[in-house]
């Protein structure tokens, strides 16, 4: 009876007036059933009564049941009415309300627990990669130790990690809330057997696609510091990371090579071509227009210059009337390297000219020199024009992608890390102009950042630029003192001292908020030893000065403090910049912002050398920079006038030094080239050294005199912007 009650009860729950109505009926009955009950137990009992004697226990029982049963009239019709009626429909509303309020807990728990499992399955998917790049033998200790248990809790914990990294992807990166997802991390893992290493990549990896700088930086700065990476994280970083990040990382100094990917396999150039060939179509392919006479002229001698084949197929046109094959045969003896020479030097000046830069990557240029670099590893010259092509490519912003995804950044990275100067330098010029996120300076051709090569965080205070002489350049002028064969024995205990470039290596360790710059340009004493017969033309002062300004403007010099430091002619073409500049109100930040210069043997008076013998001058031919010099030449007094003028409104710091050794220019020829007299500008400290005119801006030691003078002057003209 009372499984058939439930069921009826539960079947006619549906509004409060139902229940009351069916507890109701049910009560009616149940009461029906205890009047008949006891009707029935009154009759027994009457029986019992004259057919024989009853126990004092069913006596008890019967008259309990009497009086629950009966009663005055007025009570019987309360229980059977009103009182029912109430208890129905209290009843009937706590069961209901009960019902409604399970109905909702269970609606709101199930959409509290309902979980978007799309992004946790592409991430799981993805994980697959990243959890099988487990090195060999690592594979064989695990599988040989572990158990079939052992296996089941690692997969647990790897489902974990995918999830929560999934969601941590999945949400914004402020500075703020990544603490809170690390810590939160740790306490998950913390009793996960999984690696914290993997939770810690992904993050940073997250952080370097921020849409904060500052964010991206940091997250860049903390992939390279941290070297506790596996090799499998490596080669996955190497796979996500886009262009800016890989030019961020290799711009950090001792990074880890493993960071980026290596460069993809180079297409092949065709049966029967080789290297040289390939450069030789690249340069054939390049229009004529919008260059000089020069840069025609390295054109023409580098498709002039052949192997056999190539020249018995043009050898009508090249032969004057023949078959070619006389002249094929000549060339049979030109390697290929002092081809391949040829056609890069073109290239590099193609690739000055911003409309051509265009057609080299549009023709495969950046895997064509790709494959030349590889292949001549052992050639530093050839490898540092590459990179000098690459460079220039890379002072377009549109051809950046390009640059990262032929694999240059990889090359780039591993060549910062050069022991050689000239190389790291040539690199770091490269990815400086790669670099759009810490640098917005750019260093056109022939403008190398000696120092910072690589991203710091040492703020820049001021600039130091050093302009070379004659037949000087960017490097080789600023080494430290020969050293002769007595020194030798003593130079060995104390080799690690010894620096091709002394600004980078010293003055950047005692300065390092100086941006340290050297600008290089062709110089020669005679025409005969010009690379350009058109450069006789141009390489005036007055042409450099032009020149160099807009290379020096584009690179961002003039927006801070500037010293001066310039050998021989280079002191020369100083004064000229900055009296061109101050005749042009673009170029004004230069002249306010120039705080000193440091003369090395400048003939500010001019030299004996270019008028030494009519024998001499003959045989030099000199070229027009060498005419300039000519004692008490004309240009050069007024030039030497309108710089003292400027420098005395200007109140620039001045120091030169003046050789007092003769210089040897030859097996018998010996001559003071810069004499105390012209070295001496009129203003500022004169100093004497006893050295030759090469050797002035050359220090022997870091603690030699000219050394520890220079670094005092620059700090004295800086010294409310720098720190020592």
């Amino acid at each position: 009876m009372t499984y058939y009650l439930w069921d009826k009860f539960m079947l006619c729950l549906c509004t409060p007036a139902v229940v009351e109505d069916v507890i109701v009926v049910l009560l009616k009955r149940v009461h029906r059933q205890i009047r008949l009950d006891s009707s029935l137990v009154n009759t027994r009992t009457s029986g019992r009564a004259h057919g024989g004697r009853m126990s004092a226990a069913a006596l008890r029982w019967i008259r309990c049941r009497r009086l629950s049963t009966a009663g005055p009239p007025g009570v019987k019709k309360v229980l059977q009415w009103k009182d029912l009626r109430k208890v129905a429909k209290v009843t009937g509303a706590v069961v209901l309300g009960g019902c409604l309020f399970i109905t909702y807990e269970m609606i709101a728990l199930d959409k509290a627990v309902t979980i978007d499992t799309s992004a946790i399955l592409q991430e799981k998917n993805k994980s697959y990669i990243y959890l099988r790049a487990t090195p060999s033998d690592e594979k064989d200790n695990l599988t040989g130790g572990l158990t079939h248990k052992a296996r089941r809790e690692l997969h647990k914990a790897a489902r974990r990690f995918v999830e929560i990294s999934s969601r941590l992807l999945l949400q914004s990166l402020d500075a703020a809330k990544l603490m809170t997802q690390v810590s939160l991390l740790q306490e998950h893992f913390s009793h996960v057997d999984a690696d914290p290493h993997e939770v810690a990549l992904w993050v940073l990896l997250k952080k370097t696609q921020s849409a904060n700088k500052a964010i991206r930086l940091e997250a860049v700065q903390e992939l390279a510091d941290n070297h506790h990476w596996h090799d499998y994280q490596y080669q996955t970083a190497a796979q996500v990371i886009d262009h800016r990040t890989a030019v961020g990382l290799a711009r950090t100094p001792q990074v880890d090579l493993r960071f980026f990917r290596h460069p993809p396999a180079l297409p092949d150039l065709g049966e029967g071509l080789s290297a040289e060939d390939g450069l030789r179509q690249l340069l054939a392919s390049l229009p004529q227009t919008e260059v000089d006479k020069c840069v025609r002229y390295f054109t023409s001698l580098a498709l002039r210059e052949s192997t056999q084949s190539l020249a018995a197929q043009r050898g009508g046109l090249w032969s004057f009337g023949g078959n070619g094959l006389p002249y094929a045969q000549s060339l049979t003896s030109v390697p290929s390297e002092k081809v391949e020479s040829f056609c890069l030097q073109a290239l590099v000046q193609h690739s000055k000219v911003r409309s051509h830069c265009d057609h080299i990557v549009a023709n495969g240029g950046l895997q064509l020199l790709q494959r030349v670099y590889h292949l001549r590893t052992d050639s530093m010259k050839i490898q540092r024009n590459i990179v000098r092509i690459i460079g220039n490519l890379a002072l377009n912003e549109g051809a950046h992608q390009a640059i990262a995804q032929s694999g240059w950044v990889s090359v780039l990275a591993e060549m910062m890390q050069c022991p050689h100067i000239m190389q790291a330098s040539h690199a770091a010029r490269a990815l400086a102009n790669l670099d759009r996120e810490t640098v917005k300076e750019k260093y056109p051709d022939g403008v190398y950042i000696l120092h910072p090569q690589t991203r710091s965080n040492q703020p820049i205070k001021a600039d130091v630029l050093f302009i070379h002489g004659i037949l000087g350049a960017a490097f080789k002028t600023w080494r430290q003192k020969d050293r002769n064969t007595l020194e030798e024995e003593e130079a060995a205990k104390c080799e690690d001292d010894y620096t091709e470039c002394w600004p980078k290596s010293w003055l950047a360790a005692d300065c390092p908020n100086l941006r340290v710059l050297s600008v290089e340009y062709d110089s020669h004493l005679s025409d005969w030893m010009a690379q350009c017969p058109a450069e006789n033309q141009r390489k005036s002062l007055a042409y450099r000065s032009q020149e160099l300004l807009k290379k020096l403007k584009l690179a961002g010099v003039g927006e801070r403090p500037v010293v001066w430091v310039a050998h021989s002619m280079g002191g020369l073409l100083v004064k000229k910049m900055l009296l061109d500049a101050s005749q042009d109100p673009d170029m004004h930040g230069l002249l306010q912002n120039t705080k000193g210069i440091m003369f090395y043997s400048v003939p500010h008076y001019g030299t004996f050398m270019a008028e030494y013998s009519v024998n001499v001058r003959y045989l030099l031919f000199p070229s027009i920079e060498v005419r300039e010099l000519c004692k008490d030449s004309p240009a050069l007094r007024s030039l030497n006038d309108n710089f003292l003028n400027l420098a005395k409104e200007k109140d620039f710091k001045v120091l030169s030094f003046a050789e007092t050794l003769p210089t040897n220019i030859g097996p018998m020829i010996k001559i003071l080239v810069v004499p105390t007299q012209s070295a001496n500008l009129g203003i500022g400290e004169l100093i004497e050294v006893d050295v030759d005119h090469l050797n002035i801006c050359k220090p022997e030691r870091k603690d030699s005199f000219l050394y520890k003078r220079s670094l005092q002057f620059i700090l004295d003209a800086l010294q409310s912007y720098v720190t020592h």
